[in-house]
């Protein structure tokens, strides 16, 4: 084992270093990991580019990142059910399980939540970019052989992708309609098919982004940056989709799927950018629910189970690995959606 472990860690916006982090004594029910795999998600970018989004702010160094996977070093003396040298995913979500939200079966709305990563609390939750991580056994799901690391860290995003899913409600033989297709738009695609989407189209400004989005299962999408009125056939007769998800944040893309939503449509919000302005008399007139889609909790367990049985394929979305040692290129990379999808860092 090694003795001296390093993290990624960010400490002002463009100000991400390498140092040595100490790894918290291994407790009688957790497991010892070693970190193999992270990928760099849209909040990571924030932090480096801007220091945080909205009024989360750093307010102190702080590990990064969140998407992890990686082998058990060693188990505590009253874990059963793992084992030393078996690959995991572990999930960064942390809930305290007693609030009346926990208690709800809400737990991605804990009062207590310690979400690796996350500059939300003061003092800030560190994040699992780093070689060696202590996790609770229930944060740890198995990865098939047939599984790379890679794409067992692209298990926390596809469980966003899934929960938004299962908040639109049945998808079985429904018009899907996609806006923006990063890392969670793409994935949003792959769930709503798995989901049993009959026919789902996308958009995005990026003629990479939309390769991808076909390549991932996509019936057909649109450039809006080249075809601005490219959505037009879709709004004949009141609109023609039944479900939108809108995984941009930009208000003009969540404005401009509207007339191609039927009346009764289901919008479900997942992209995180400034305030919007809402357009309410279209929602009143045509009786849209909009719904909101935040993490996720007992998806990712059925995030993995898709993993682990091939019942869905990630490998298109990544793009690139790249060694920690070379954060500063590595986030560079992520941040251009010209050229990469999810840009994972490997930590061995």
């Amino acid at each position: 084992r090694l003795k001296k472990m390093e993290a990624l860690v960010i400490h002002a916006p463009g100000d991400l270093r390498v140092e040595t982090y100490e790894t918290a004594p291994l407790g009688l029910d957790q497991l010892q990991v070693r970190v193999r795999c992270g990928g760099i998600c849209g909040s990571d970018l924030h932090y480096y580019q801007h220091g945080g989004f909205g009024t989360v702010r750093i307010k102190e160094p702080m590990v990064l990142g969140h998407e992890v996977a990686g082998v058990i070093e060693a188990v505590g003396a009253d874990v059963r059910g793992f084992a030393a040298g078996e690959r995991v995913a572990i999930s960064p979500s942390r809930p305290c399980g007693i609030c009346k939200f926990c208690q709800q079966g809400l737990q991605n709305h804990c009062l207590d939540m310690r979400y690796y990563g996350s500059a939300m609390r003061t003092p800030h939750v560190q994040g699992a970019f780093r070689q060696q991580i202590v996790v609770e056994t229930h944060q740890a799901h198995k990865l098939a052989d047939s599984v790379s690391d890679g794409e067992g860290s692209m298990a926390e995003p596809l469980s966003v992708a899934l929960h938004a899913v299962r908040r639109a409600g049945s998808l079985l033989g429904k018009r899907v309609l996609v806006t923006g297709c990063g890392p969670i738009g793409a994935l949003a695609i792959i769930a709503a098919r798995r989901a049993g989407a009959a026919h789902i189209v996308a958009t995005d400004v990026g003629a990479h982004t939309l390769g991808k989005a076909l390549k991932v299962g996509a019936d057909e999408v649109v450039n809006v940056a080249e075809e601005p009125n490219g959505l037009a056939r879709f709004t004949v007769d009141k609109g023609s989709f039944d479900v939108l998800f809108e995984a941009s944040g930009n208000a003009r893309a969540l404005v401009g799927a509207f007339d191609a939503v039927r009346p009764r449509g289901i919008i479900v919000q997942l992209g995180l950018g400034g305030e919007m302005t809402l357009p309410i008399n279209t929602i009143v007139a045509k009786e849209f629910d909009l719904r909101g889609a935040f993490r996720f909790h007992e998806e990712f367990a059925m995030a993995v189970e898709l993993l682990n049985k091939g019942l869905v394929d990630v490998k298109p979305l990544i793009s690139a690995t790249l060694s920690y040692r070379d954060s500063a290129r590595a986030f560079a990379l992520a941040a251009d959606r010209s050229q990469a999808m999810k840009v994972i860092l490997n930590f061995d």
